[in-house]
């Protein structure tokens, strides 16, 4: 088994066609297979062996894609570095990965010589950008272009998805060749594309993360992948014209920035048949906003780093059903799709009845099994072959999911529990809401009482008590909004969702006891 004999299928069947574009390079499908055989034959010749690890720590490049493809095709473990990540995390993940390359680009160069010329040893470094034998043109300029395809088991380790989650310390989900191979067939499976060769799909986000997700899958379906080099709506909504995009995906945060540009009226979307929105939850109001701007073409997907793939989706036809007639589908998160199961069970793993309220779990062939050198965490979420996911969730009677909160973000008022999901639903229903962030904050009556912080829309002039006004027709009174803040902007994690972590700490720090 080798990932990149998929590209190699590709470019033996369609070699002029485009395969990879960011910003002024463009790859055709021959080039981009030539590339990656010589940069994995590369690799192999020098002291490195496929199992080893191999870090990059960049921004949006098409070389990113080039490096993708030949770790696949060398058998190696590939180790996306968030750029968000402080150097002392960066650190810590080149020691636990024992990386013994990290490829940066000029953007991180600095703080990645300042690493491996001190405390990490043992890493060469590579730059992305430029030429000379350390640079990536220097190191692909040695390889042989004849295929690479190392043999490879489906439980050897692929990428380390390292990320911090809500908990604040890093952890590696180990997604495995099965795991990804199994991702790449479910977004086959479940493209609504053309032929193969007509689709273009727009990575806006991380190619290192959710964006990037799909990439093997547009190969093995001999689509053109084209990379926003950094992400500014005016430029993602020229991309679509200029390029025919076909399907895309965002996350709710660039979704908002997109709805909000003017630019979005006067664009040509006509080429789109997909838009998938994932990554984090959403609010029907966006869902609205969002099949008004691109169509009956928005999906929405529900998964995590530690089920590689989504687990649920919610088709565009649900959505427009939604919308036109079953408001409580755009609050869903869709069914469980294809070989992927998903059950709501209580603390001991019991499965629940419809409607009632527990942890969402899930399993299948694109399912991680342990997280790297983090054996507690290990057991902790993965637990007799399920996927913990620290979600809270309930199903309804026809299979679709509707996510309440995470497991530690529930709000306990006076015995009652609220989920802060539904609160901050409520509020971007009103038209002055730009941005929301529900949570508890400590109260001496009831342990914990609703706060809201709150982005305006540009130029929206709405108070508290309207706001509160506007949550009392549609929430029972233990759900409403004791406290509003409003603020120019919500601070975000490193994976670009709003830290609800950051806000709620602001409130608890110095209490004595911490609900939740």
């Amino acid at each position: 088994m080798n990932l990149g004999q998929y590209l190699s299928r590709t470019a033996a069947y369609q070699p002029e066609t485009t395969a990879l574009v960011c910003a002024d390079r463009r790859w055709s499908y021959a080039e981009l297979e030539e590339q990656s055989n010589q940069l994995a034959s590369a690799l192999l010749d020098s002291e490195l062996r496929p199992g080893d690890a191999v870090a990059t720590l960049a921004g949006n490049l098409g070389e990113l894609v080039v490096v993708e493809m030949a770790l696949c095709k060398a058998g190696m473990l590939r180790v996306p570095i968030s750029e968000r990540l402080a150097p002392a995390e960066i650190e810590h993940v080149l020691r636990d990965s024992s990386s013994r390359v990290l490829l940066v680009d000029d953007r991180n160069l600095e703080i990645a010589e300042r690493l491996l010329g001190g405390p990490v040893s043992g890493c060469r470094l590579v730059r992305l950008q430029g030429e000379g034998e350390e640079a990536l043109a220097g190191v692909i300029s040695t390889g042989r272009p004849d295929p690479v395809a190392v043999e490879v088991s489906l439980d050897a380790p692929a990428v380390l998805n390292f990320t911090s989650g809500s908990t604040g310390s890093l952890k590696a989900a180990v997604q495995t060749v099965g795991n990804r191979l199994a991702n790449m067939r479910k977004v086959a499976m479940n493209s609504r594309g053309g032929a193969p060769g007509q689709d273009v799909y727009l990575a806006p986000g991380p190619i290192t993360h959710a964006s990037g997700m799909g990439i093997l899958s547009c190969f093995f379906r001999g689509s053109t992948v084209v990379v926003l080099p950094s992400f500014d709506p005016d430029s993602y909504l020229a991309t679509i014209e200029r390029e025919r995009v076909t399907t895309t995906f965002l996350v709710p945060v660039l979704l908002n920035l997109v709805l909000a540009a003017p630019s979005a009226r006067t664009t040509d979307l006509s080429s789109l048949h997909s838009v998938t929105i994932g990554g984090a939850p959403i609010s029907p109001a966006r869902l609205r906003d969002a099949v008004e701007l691109f169509g009956p073409i928005v999906a929405q997907g529900y998964g995590q780093g530690e089920t590689t793939s989504a687990i649920t989706f919610l088709h565009p036809e649900d959505i427009v059903r939604g919308i036109d007639s079953d408001p409580e589908l755009l609050l869903s998160c869709g069914r469980p799709v294809y070989d992927t199961e998903v059950r709501v069970v209580d603390d001991e793993g019991t499965p629940l009845s419809v409607g009632e309220v527990g942890e969402v779990v899930a399993r299948g062939p694109d399912c991680v099994r342990e997280y790297f050198h983090a054996p507690e965490a290990t057991a902790e979420t993965f637990k007799d072959g399920w996927v913990r996911t620290g979600d809270l969730g309930r199903f309804r009677e026809d299979g679709f999911l509707f996510l309440v909160d995470r497991k530690k973000d529930m709000i306990v008022s006076g015995g009652y529990n609220v989920y802060c999901s539904e609160v901050e639903a409520v509020l971007y229903d009103h038209p002055a809401v730009y941005e929301a962030c529900v949570f508890g904050v400590p109260s001496e009556q009831w342990g914990e009482t609703v706060k809201a912080c709150l982005v305006r829309q540009p130029g929206a002039d709405v108070s508290e008590d309207d706001l509160v006004e506007f949550c009392a027709a549609r929430l029972s009174r233990v759900k409403l909004p004791r406290i509003i803040e409003f603020l120019d902007s919500l601070p975000r994690n490193r994976n670009g969702k709003i830290d609800r972590r950051a806000l709620r700490e602001r409130d608890w720090a110095g209490a004595e006891r911490r609900v939740g």
